[in-house]
């Protein structure tokens, strides 16, 4: 028998790209374009949202305002989300990258802080979305990301949070 946070996850249907998700849902997915990243992911955000989920997103730090401008567009309040603690939106420095370098053991520390807040602070799952263009680019630690993927797998089926 498992947690109630477990059940909640585990009896909430959730969808991304026309699929629901089942039992493992930590989802990479590629992009092509931004508008191709949105028309994808707001229908899963907003949806979240709408549920009173907590969303955490973290986001190049050039697209932080476009990103809130493409959540506005779809209806969601991101001024009344954010002061609700119900949306947060960190840039890479932030996340992945403080201190200037990739540190994986700091990442899985700060990804199961953001899933267990999201229980305290009284939501029934966090909607994780994560942009990481800055795998692409040259630096210190990225060479550890593979190694980082495989132990989140171990990590996020403790939780039943989406993270995509």
């Amino acid at each position: 028998m498992g947690t109630v946070r477990e059940d909640v996850a585990a009896n909430t249907d959730i969808w991304l790209a026309g699929s629901r998700l089942q039992s493992s849902r930590h989802v990479c997915a590629f992009f092509r374009t931004s508008d191709e990243r949105y028309r994808v992911l707001l229908p899963f955000i907003k949806e979240g949202i709408e549920r009173h989920e907590r969303a955490f997103h973290i986001v190049d730090p050039a697209l932080r305002q476009d990103h809130l401008h493409r959540l506005q567009a779809v209806g969601i309040d991101t001024a009344a989300a954010e002061t609700g603690h119900q949306l947060e939106v960190r840039v890479w420095e932030d996340a992945y990258l403080r201190g200037g370098h990739f540190d994986q053991d700091a990442m899985l520390a700060l990804i199961q802080e953001v899933l267990e807040t999201g229980t305290t602070q009284g939501f029934p799952l966090t909607r994780l979305v994560a942009q990481m263009e800055w795998a692409l680019e040259d630096r210190p630690g990225v060479n550890d990301l593979v190694e980082y993927e495989t132990r989140l797998n171990y990590l996020l089926p403790r939780y039943g949070d989406p993270v995509i």
